[in-house]
């Protein structure tokens, strides 16, 4: 680790960020914690496939390994095919991939694989290599008595030894000389190379009976086969490589594999159609968020959305369960809905919605864009069950997948690559990636991942048949994605086009306050590129429930409509109004009061109203024991239209208030391991290694009086006289020393400093440890030590 440059150390904390949580003191604490079980999983899991091959194939190497050795191990020992050759050429890079990460050290003629690396690859019983290699000879005989050891190497056809250790070592002699192994297997029977075939690719682990058939036999005998349990034998790896021709892999991926134009289109076409995307997005979303503006719904006492809510937002969505989970998550993540935090806790949009919507349509999708791009939350997962049998639930509190980020990032860049308007096809994509971060065990959740990337970025409009808009491309680019954006969405419209059929065209996104109004004056009938709206005596009694007057209502309509208001419509707003507020509902339990008795008598005739409780006061008043608001909704039911009325006799407005919650932040992305360090604190933490290894390693001259020498990693110990009187002559001779520091925490350094001043109980000096001048106070320095003329 010492011999490499400040380039290739700054390389190495850039590829493994975790070891500059905290900046290592010296090289040697760098080089531990380089090689600790965490960072070395953390390492091995972000190899390319050929790469990991190159470390699995070491794991399976005599150790130390010879360049030439592990390249006969990745292109096998005969033939010159294509595959063999690309692997050839890919093998340096490799192999300095591995070095530049310390996952490697050593030579070319002496490759050495770190040990907590070779632990995780090398092939156990418990846990078998990905190169289907079982244990060497000396690792399946370690445990079996010399004399069978003996019975074997007489077996084969080996002189007897005195040892067990010498006869391990003629064994594997043995088998690994291509000219003897072929002219024992030649000896074989049929059925027994049927056997070996069976497992030379692996698992490389058999089971046998008591009294196994006579192939089997000869090859146990031999030692062909060795037993790993009472049922079960082993092909050692010795034998298994001459069978493979040296190989430590069936197939090796050398070259990633490409991802190409699977179809090609044209960049406008492709723009235009994202942009459709992009805008029925915003619509979707905004019409998510004041779904829940009124009555939110409840969180679950575990965190997260209940399955009937969430059935029951996908159905106001008019959309699958799936697709409604991905809205509300990008809603949460946007920061745009949240819990309230109360009591009765409830979901509800945040004061940051109205904020949201007042914005431009384009900055809205970049809102919504950029919080879906660097987001760990998963949609995807809804539904499905965790280690301990418990469902998935929208804005539950385990969706949070920390590689998502990063699978959505290299997604989108893969698709950068192409050319414009291309798209690629999926499974190649998905191959590509698997190839550059293959996946170690049996999960496939970068997989799932990136095809949840390809549908999202799609519904979106991050990418339009595919492929990757322009604004998708600002978007991975960092750049403002609104501004290429903004001139593919069509301009809000003032106007609708009334249909003699009781429905209202809008021939694009309405401007705010008409699409306010609208939307409660009418139900949405359909969306596209037009929504169409119905207007029904519910809506138009909605409409005069919220304040308006039939009045108004006719104003609106003719003054935002390019067509003339048909008759039908102007009928069903004055005959719903005219019955408007002819009953009025208030407190008594509850009342109904009207200047029509007729009417009343009919309410108290008709059999539906009995539920109601309702009985005469008075000709134009009847009293009811239901509450007011059960009141009114018996009486609509019955086909009437009451107003509820104040204790003063007015007509109340009966439009809630929408509801927000308190100020919320959006949630944190939870971090796939320590973030990559930017170029400033590598060049910091660098200088800081370096100057820590100075302090380390200098060469202190010996004590001249009767303080000992501290041993290596020690801290200096000298008195309170003896430290100060060094350090002066430090400051008059300009000449550095070596010190102990102990600080206010109570954390313990070696430093090295020149000192400059002394005095007030402080000694100031360049220290080379920090690269500045730094001030000390001469109490807590434990000791000093002179170093020798060479080492600054």
């Amino acid at each position: 680790m010492r011999a490499r440059d400040d380039a290739a150390l700054a390389a190495l904390l850039h590829a493994r960020p975790d070891l500059l949580n905290p900046v290592p003191a010296d090289i040697t604490q760098l080089a531990t914690r380089a090689g600790t079980r965490a960072s070395v999983v953390r390492a091995l899991d972000r190899l390319d496939r050929f790469a990991l091959q190159t470390a699995e194939a070491l794991a399976v190497a005599p150790d130390p390994c010879p360049y030439a050795v592990l390249e006969e191990l990745l292109t096998g020992s005969g033939g010159e095919d294509a595959r063999d050759a690309a692997a050839r050429d890919a093998l340096p890079r490799a192999l300095g991939t591995l070095r530049d990460q310390a996952l490697v050290w050593g030579d070319d003629d002496r490759l050495r694989l770190v040990r907590t690396a070779r632990e995780l690859l090398a092939p156990s019983a418990q846990r078998p290599s990905p190169t289907g290699l079982g244990p060497t000879v000396a690792e399946a005989t370690s445990g079996m008595s010399p004399t069978r050891v003996q019975e074997i190497v007489a077996a084969a056809g080996l002189p007897a030894t005195h040892d067990p250790v010498s006869a391990v070592a003629a064994l594997t002699g043995l088998f690994t000389d291509p000219e003897r192994m072929s002219a024992l297997l030649d000896q074989a029977p049929a059925e027994a190379h049927q056997v070996l075939g069976r497992l030379v690719w692996g698992p490389p682990y058999g089971e046998v009976t008591p009294d196994p058939t006579p192939p089997v036999r000869w090859l146990r005998d031999r030692g062909l086969l060795l037993p790993a349990s009472a049922r079960t034998v082993v092909l050692p790896r010795e034998v298994a490589l001459h069978l493979r021709g040296g190989l430590a892999h069936r197939a090796t991926a050398p070259v990633a594999p490409p991802v190409g134009a699977h179809r090609e289109h044209r960049p406008q076409l492709v723009d235009a159609n994202a942009a459709g995307q992009a805008l029925a997005a915003l619509s979707t979303v905004e019409e998510l968020v004041k779904s829940w503006e009124h009555t939110g719904p409840l969180v679950l006492r575990a965190g997260g959305l209940a399955v009937r809510d969430l059935k029951r937002t996908a159905s106001t969505l008019d959309t699958t369960e799936q697709a409604a989970a991905f809205w509300i998550e990008l809603a949460y993540a946007a920061g745009l809905l949240a819990s309230d935090g109360e009591a009765d806790e409830r979901y509800a949009p945040t004061p940051a919605f109205d904020d949201w919507c007042e914005r431009p349509p384009a900055e809205r999708w970049s809102a919504l864009a950029s919080a879906w791009l660097a987001a760990t939350r998963t949609a995807g997962m809804v539904g499905e069950q965790d280690a301990k049998g418990r469902t998935l639930a929208a804005l539950g509190p385990d969706l949070d997948r920390s590689p998502a980020p990063e699978v959505r990032r290299r997604v989108l860049e893969l698709l950068a690559a192409l050319p414009e308007g291309g798209s690629p096809d999926p499974d190649a994509l998905l191959e590509r990636l698997a190839w550059e971060r293959p996946e170690r065990g049996t999960s496939d959740l970068r997989a799932r991942l990136a095809h949840w990337t390809l549908h999202d970025a799609e519904v979106l409009g991050v990418t339009g048949r595919g492929a990757l808009s322009a604004f998708g491309r600002a978007l991975l680019e960092g750049r403002d994605p609104a501004a290429p954006l903004a001139p593919l969405l069509p301009e809000p419209v003032d106007h609708v086009l009334l249909q003699a059929d009781l429905t209202a065209v809008a021939p694009g996104p309405l401007r705010r306050p008409l699409g306010d109004v609208l939307a409660v004056l009418a139900d949405v009938e359909s969306k596209g590129g037009a929504t169409v709206y119905r207007f029904t005596p519910g809506s138009v009694r909605r409409a005069l429930d919220s304040g308006q007057t039939a009045s108004d209502l006719h104003a609106f309509l003719a003054e935002h409509s390019r067509t003339p208001v048909p008759q039908p419509l102007a009928y069903l707003i004055d005959d719903v109004a005219r019955r408007h507020g002819h009953l009025r509902v208030g407190a008594a339990s509850s009342y109904v009061r009207c200047d029509d008795d007729a009417m009343l008598g009919e309410i108290l005739a008709d059999k539906r109203s009995a539920g109601l409780g309702l009985r005469r006061l008075a000709p134009t008043v009847l009293a009811a024991q239901a509450e007011p608001g059960a009141l009114l909704d018996g009486l609509r039911a019955m086909g009437y239209a009451p107003a509820a009325e104040s204790r003063t006799g007015d007509v109340l407005v009966a439009r809630a208030a929408a509801y927000r919650t308190p100020e919320r932040s959006a949630p944190v992305p939870v971090p796939d391991g320590p973030p990559v360090p930017d170029a400033t604190l590598l060049g910091a933490a660098v200088r800081a290694v370096r100057a820590g290894d100075l302090a380390a390693t200098a060469v202190r001259k010996e004590p001249a009086g009767p303080s000992a020498a501290p041993e290596p990693g020690e801290l200096p110990r000298t008195s309170a006289a003896e430290t100060l009187a060094t350090v002066q002559a430090a400051a008059l001779t300009g000449s550095a020393v070596w010190i102990g520091y102990v600080n206010a925490e109570g954390a313990a350094s070696q430093r090295v400093i020149a000192p400059v001043r002394v005095e007030g109980g402080f000694v100031t000096g360049y220290d080379h440890t920090a690269d500045e001048v730094r001030t000390y106070a001469l109490h807590r320095i434990t000791g000093v030590a002179e170093l020798e003329e060479d080492q600054v």
